[in-house]
């Protein structure tokens, strides 16, 4: 029999829709029959592909002696933690502050005000290695609650100060200097790992947005180890485990040092920041293995994340048939099978595959052998060997799409998708891949009709429906992904429409009393305090996204007051990002557009000429982390207002599109050629064709 969450639309609740847990969805009802019957809420966060809430709910969940006990003590409520990242983000710190860790399945117990007084993550079903069973801390909390309230009381009260404190402290406002960013990449030179790359010991996260910083570090410092940490770290997961190497794509993270084997699950998020910073890495310098990791990962995205009307999807599963891994992982005698033994046996050689396997008797393919070496080995031109693993990872993909996929969160949410859209609007234009921008502008197409009514955003599409009210990080990331969006095409229809989000953006989650930004909205359902999450962890935090629009809006329109507002915002984490750089890589990007004197590039010409075109195409060749690009086309009447004084004089050159390149309040002459472009706009620091950096003396900006 169904419980409540069969009305739910979230793939994670409709997951536990047949659980014999009397389940709610978080909201008023639940807590109404707790306060009515004097009950503790027992409260359950986790997201669909997770595999340890996968393993409680069988354990657990579906129990009938462990779900009776629930429902007799407890009102159940179950939430999908990318839905409502609030609720997450406020009991996820409770759970810290309590127990000193955290992790998914979160379990908080509440008092019917929905205070925290206890809490954990996962419990097995009897006590185990030290664990106390689910059973037996069901009976002690209730037991806790009834009859101990004086004690509870204590507990909540305590909790909700100490949360409140930590949520109001607001570092004060530091002056923002470039030895902030080289604090932060001496930082990360004493963590990177230096015969694998990344940083820190197993389990091992690519991090993108602490690579993006360094590859900015890079072009600023011309320091060759900021360059080495990213390439080194690039190379090595390109290769690894972690890197789907028949499907493209990458794995959640890597339970080992050298990134061999992943947990798993794949994430929407991970593999649009990825292919980016593999994407700015081919910009910088050259080299092909970037560009192609960074298409094979985008192609995923298309052939499996995308739904119907455009929209990414969210995240596919660790698990297929009950085993993690099983439907990535290959025995010697499958390939065989596949190949042919002869075929086979140099396919086996290239992805390490052996009779007794790497990973529980099977093998996670990854990149073992040298292509030179191994071409040589079977006397083939290293183009013929390359022309063989295409093939064979054709066949292999042709293959595994006969086995049991693993589940898919088929749920669209505004933040991960307008990082998608950034990623396809970028690549499109870098790649020459027109249908990149179109899967962009499909997406954002779609996210603005569904979910962007009367300047209110909505989280959440699926369905066909839109729910839940957005957070920070949606707005933010769906300003940037517009405004990216605009420099790759020029259509003003992005351009408007990221100004009306971004001012939206101020008015519901801007505190001017506290001169900060929360990660909820000043009209938002009311928590017992309001959240405030600052750091980078796995996808940029919606505050860093929030100060990385406004610099970037404020820079291209002169509108002071959004630049203040973020550089109020850089100045409360700057300390912080440079003493521990890990958890604020976006941050790190942000504080460098800042700190950096802006090449502005307009270009003036219809987006439909082919000219125009080519001088796009210049604009987005080189890695220019610190631009700024504006268009106008004379035919379609008056630019928008907020451009129009930076297009003032700036016109087509004897009927040609032209682009004019601006820098520190001084113009080059205007250019209908897009090599001239390139020539005026390319970095001061290079690549040789030696992997050497050498000043580059062709710009103008850089000469003596």
């Amino acid at each position: 029999m169904a419980n409540r969450l069969i009305n739910e639309s979230s793939p994670y609740l409709q997951q536990h829709a047949h659980n014999p847990v009397d389940w709610y969805a978080w909201g008023k009802e639940a807590f109404d029959r707790a306060a009515r019957e004097n009950k503790p809420v027992l409260l359950s966060i986790g997201y669909s592909t997770c595999h340890w809430c996968h393993v409680m709910e069988k354990e657990s969940f579906e129990n009938e002696d462990t779900a009776r006990l629930m429902n007799k003590e407890f009102v159940n409520i179950k939430v999908d933690r990318e839905e409502r990242p609030d609720l997450d983000h406020i009991y996820m710190e409770a759970a810290q502050a309590m127990t000193g860790r955290g992790g998914w399945p979160l379990t908080v117990f509440l008092t019917p005000e929905g205070v925290p007084f206890y809490a954990g993550t996962y419990f097995p079903p009897q006590d185990t290695m030290g664990m106390t069973g689910f059973p037996k801390v069901l009976i002690t909390v209730a037991g806790s609650y009834h009859n101990q309230h004086a004690r509870i009381s204590e507990a909540s009260e305590s909790i909700v100060s100490y949360l409140n404190q930590a949520a109001g402290k607001q570092a004060l406002t530091e002056s923002l200097e470039a030895d902030l960013l080289k604090q932060a990449y001496l930082q990360l030179g004493e963590s990177f790992d230096r015969e694998h790359g990344g940083f820190g010991q197993e389990p091992k996260f690519p991090q993108p947005m602490v690579l993006e910083f360094l590859l900015r570090y890079f072009i600023r410092s011309q320091e060759p180890q900021a360059l080495e940490m990213v390439e080194k770290t690039l190379l090595e997961i390109a290769r690894g485990g972690i890197h789907d190497q028949i499907g493209g794509g990458f794995h959640r993270y890597s339970t080992d040092a050298r990134w061999l084997v992943p947990h798993f699950e794949k994430m929407l998020y991970d593999n649009a920041l990825l292919s980016r910073i593999f994407l700015h890495a081919f910009q910088v310098t050259g080299k092909a293995i970037y560009s192609q990791v960074a298409r094979k990962t985008l192609e995923y995205v298309l052939r499996e994340m995308t739904g119907a009307e455009g929209g990414f999807f969210s995240a596919q599963d660790a698990d297929s048939e009950g085993e993690e891994g099983k439907y990535y992982v290959w025995t010697d005698r499958q390939i065989d099978r596949v190949l042919g033994s002869k075929e086979g046996e140099i396919i086996r050689k290239y992805y390490g595959v052996t009779q007794d396997g790497n990973y529980e008797g099977n093998n996670i393919l990854y990149i073992h052998a040298d292509p030179k070496d191994l071409a040589g080995e079977y006397n083939l031109k290293l183009p013929e060997l390359e022309t063989l693993i295409t093939d064979a990872r054709s066949r292999l993909l042709s293959e595994r799409e006969k086995r049991v996929h693993p589940g898919r969160d088929d749920k669209v949410l505004v933040v991960w998708n307008c990082l998608t859209v950034a990623a396809f609007a970028e690549a499109g234009q870098v790649l020459g891949e027109n249908r990149y921008i179109k899967a962009a502008e499909t997406c954002a197409s779609l996210l603005l009709d569904k979910l962007w009514k009367d300047r209110n955003l909505l989280r959440v599409y699926n369905k066909g429906l839109g729910r839940v009210p957005a957070f920070l990080e949606d707005y933010a990331s769906l300003g940037e992904g517009l405004l990216t969006l605009y420099e790759v095409t020029l259509q003003p229809r992005w351009f408007e429409e990221a100004l009306g989000v971004a001012s939206v953006m101020v008015e519901k989650f801007w505190d001017t009393s506290g001169g900060c930004f929360y990660d909820t909205a000043n009209d938002a359902e009311s928590l017992f305090y309001r959240p405030r999450n600052t750091f980078d962890n796995a996808s940029p935090s919606g505050l860093s996204q929030a100060s990385s629009l406004l610099l970037r809006l404020g820079n291209c329109t002169g509108n002071q007051g959004w630049k203040e507002i973020a550089i109020a915002s850089l100045g409360q984490v700057a300390h912080l990002a440079a003493r521990y750089p890990q958890g604020f890589g976006n941050w790190l990007c942000a504080m460098d557009f800042h700190l950096s004197s802006p090449v502005e590039i307009t270009v003036i010409g219809n987006v439909t000429d082919a000219r125009t075109r080519d001088l796009l195409r210049a604009v987005h060749k080189s890695f220019l982390p610190g631009k700024i690009v504006r268009g106008w086309d004379p035919e379609e009447g008056p630019p928008s207002p907020m451009l129009a004084a930076f297009l003032e004089g700036k016109t087509m050159v004897d009927g040609a599109p032209a682009a004019y390149v601006c820098r520190q309040y001084a113009c080059l002459p205007p250019t209908t050629v897009p090599s001239e472009l390139l020539r005026q706009i390319t970095p001061c620091l290079i690549l040789d064709y030696g992997g050497k950096i050498a000043p580059n003396d062709e710009t103008p900006w850089c000469r003596p």
